[in-house]
């Protein structure tokens, strides 16, 4: 067990940097593993920053806290993202991101990723429809919206879709400030206005 003099971030720092020097993944998942097992949560939380984009370091820590604080929302959504980015697959990824909502409604990255696992179309672009609705100045769930009408639109020629896809681009569009959104929204646009269903 580790003393409570052992400064968990070098700790963390010193298994990072010995996994990129030998490309040893098992040893990597023990070693981070038993530091987590060890160390208190909240010194966890701080030392994982860093690595939030190293799921293979971020998830077993993450994993950790989520057990000893299942309701923590924020660390449910910081595992539901690394499982999401090394393909743990949407029932794993969407029960975590349920469960996320249910500790915390209001966590709009919950919300991203509840929308996100849904595998049928139609009810994705349903679920991204929920996401704008409670969040209505949320771009990123506006494009994923209008992107998810479009292909939807297109898979099934669903005119309610691609109004509904044009609807929102032309939203986005109105909002946009940089030329190159503009230009892709404008294109987006033209292209989805041509179309005949």
């Amino acid at each position: 067990m580790l003393s409570p003099f052992t400064d968990i971030r070098a700790a963390l720092g010193a298994i990072v940097q010995e996994y990129h020097q030998r490309g040893d993944v098992p040893r990597l998942l023990e070693q981070v593993s038993t530091l987590a097992e060890a160390a208190p949560s909240d010194q966890l939380l701080i030392a994982v920053e860093p690595y939030r984009e190293m799921h293979e370091v971020a998830g077993p820590i993450y994993e950790v806290i989520a057990g000893r604080e299942p309701n923590n929302a924020k660390v449910l959504v910081a595992l539901a993202n690394a499982y999401w980015l090394t393909g743990r697959g949407p029932d794993v990824v969407g029960g975590l991101a349920s469960r996320a909502l249910a500790a915390d409604p209001e966590n709009r990255a919950a919300w991203h990723l509840w929308a996100l696992t849904e595998s049928s179309p139609r009810q994705r672009t349903q679920r991204w429809q929920q996401v704008v609705t409670r969040f209505p100045d949320d771009q990123l769930a506006q494009a994923n919206l209008a992107d998810n009408a479009a292909a939807l639109a297109g898979a099934e020629n669903d005119p309610v879709a691609l109004k509904l896809a044009i609807a929102t681009y032309e939203g986005l569009l109105a909002n946009a400030t940089h030329d190159a959104q503009r230009a892709a929204l404008g294109s987006a646009l033209k292209t989805l206005r041509d179309w005949k269903i």
